[in-house]
């Protein structure tokens, strides 16, 4: 399994910003596709967004299009979340698939290596 680590959790207000970083060896990052995942309270676990392994092609969920962007350089992949609404609260996982592909999946059967995850809480 790939090794990711997951950090830039935290408390925030509505419509208050947060980066999230995945962080993984080079080799993962240039060999992998990989998305960011997050489970509320009570729900099931939810693609969020996604990136190629050659960092090419990104999406995203309906619910975070045009508020979250999903990028990479490295050695990390960031989520970062711009206009935050108390109902991204939730556990925000990084998970890997070691494949190269242009496209990538939100859907969790995909992903093979998962991060410990990361809580994000907005609230006021």
């Amino acid at each position: 399994q790939l090794q990711l680590v997951e950090s830039g959790g935290g408390l925030v207000h509505p419509g208050g910003s947060l980066r999230l970083s995945c962080a993984a060896d080079r080799h993962t990052i240039l060999f992998a596709r990989i998305a960011w995942f997050r489970q509320a309270p009570g729900k099931g676990r939810e693609g969020v967004s996604c990136i190629g392994s050659n960092g090419g092609y990104t999406t995203y969920a309906d619910s975070v299009k045009s508020r979250f962007t999903i990028s990479k350089d490295e050695n990390l992949v960031y989520l970062e979340m711009n206009n935050l609404k108390p109902e991204d609260t939730g556990v925000y996982y990084c998970a890997a698939q070691k494949k190269v592909d242009y496209i990538c999946s939100l859907s969790s059967d995909v992903y093979d290596s998962w991060g410990q995850g990361t809580q994000v809480t907005v609230s006021s």
